[in-house]
């Protein structure tokens, strides 16, 4: 086998473990592992997002549906070289759950048993769900310090208030909400600060147009003068299903189309060009049929040149 060749076959041989992926940044600020990234239907790969500054292994978890499965993927990717009690014992200090439907919450619930003491932080209504309906002992035992007795005191509830930002323990970070129209219920949008980088992840989320809401104008109202000052590395919004779903089936969630409406919706109030802005597309729904439908029909209206990225289970991202 010549040198070439040789070559060929080392990339081809190293190329799922090059855990990196290829984003438009400048000067790295995050790093982003994913630990699921689908909406619904796989258990094992869904809405799970540990988030850190440069250099730091202080991680949030932003939601956390899926989590063993995700950090034993990290792992084989050599994204993490430490053993996988460490990571979410240690590395995780803190759960930023944005709804308690279950597709965001069940990594939590499952692996509380294994997990170290750190804080649930979300809107109080979010925390209210989780405390009422799954630390109850008749769904599961209560890890949390408040709630139904016994309390066994391993979490606690963190309240969050939209419009103020807080630092987050251990990290470093500071981290302020905004509430978003999910259907019947209130989602969350964290927006994470390291010095003065920002990433802004997004729960589930209808359209304002749909929703009959301003939560999202008012969203990119907030974060228009980041982007325009390039300081925003990343937002991290979804997008569940292809443009043909009714909309009486959307459930509180984005259409390719809907999302552009609201990136030029974007672009329009922070008065500049958002080509190269990093978009992390994030709650894809299975079939893989759909996926792929949805990802080429954000190719196809991607007029706004926006660096469309779909993160992969365990390959970190760096902002």
């Amino acid at each position: 086998m010549n040198d070439y060749r040789k070559l060929l076959l080392l990339v081809f041989l190293w190329l799922p473990f090059m855990a990196v992926a290829q984003v438009n940044t400048g000067a790295t600020s995050f790093r982003i592992v994913p630990l699921g990234v689908l909406g619904g239907a796989d258990e094992s790969n869904l809405s799970a997002y540990m988030l850190a500054p440069k250099g730091s292994d202080n991680y949030i978890c932003l939601d956390a549906g899926t989590i063993r499965a995700g950090i034993a993927k990290a792992i084989a990717y050599k994204t993490f070289t430490i053993p996988a009690e460490q990571v979410l014992k240690k590395d995780i200090k803190g759960y930023f759950i944005s709804h308690a439907h279950l597709d965001h919450v069940a990594g939590l619930i499952m692996n509380s048993p294994e997990d170290s003491t750190k804080n649930i932080y979300g809107l109080q209504s979010t925390l209210e769900t989780v405390k009422t309906h799954y630390f109850t002992w008749d769904s599961w035992a209560n890890f949390a310090d408040d709630g139904v007795a016994p309390q066994l005191k391993k979490y606690h509830y963190q309240p969050l208030t939209p419009g103020s930002k807080m630092p987050v323990e251990n990290t470093g970070m500071q981290v302020q909400i905004f509430p978003l129209s999910h259907a019947n219920l209130t989602s969350t949008a964290f927006l994470v600060s390291s010095k003065d980088n920002y990433v802004l992840y997004l729960g589930d989320t209808g359209a304002d147009e749909i929703e009959k809401s301003k939560n999202l104008h008012n969203l990119w109202v907030a974060v228009a003068p980041l982007v325009k000052g390039k300081k925003l590395k990343a937002i991290m919004i979804e997008v569940s299903f292809p443009n043909e779903q009714p909309e009486k089936n959307l459930f509180g969630h984005l259409t390719p189309h809907l999302l552009m409406n609201e990136m030029t919706e974007l672009g329009k109030l922070s008065g500049t060009s958002l080509k190269g802005l990093n978009v992390v597309i994030t709650h894809l729904k299975p079939p893989y049929k759909s996926m792929l439908k949805i990802k080429a029909q954000l190719k196809t209206a991607n007029k706004l040149q926006l660096n469309l990225i779909y993160p992969k289970q365990g390959i970190a991202l760096q902002l």
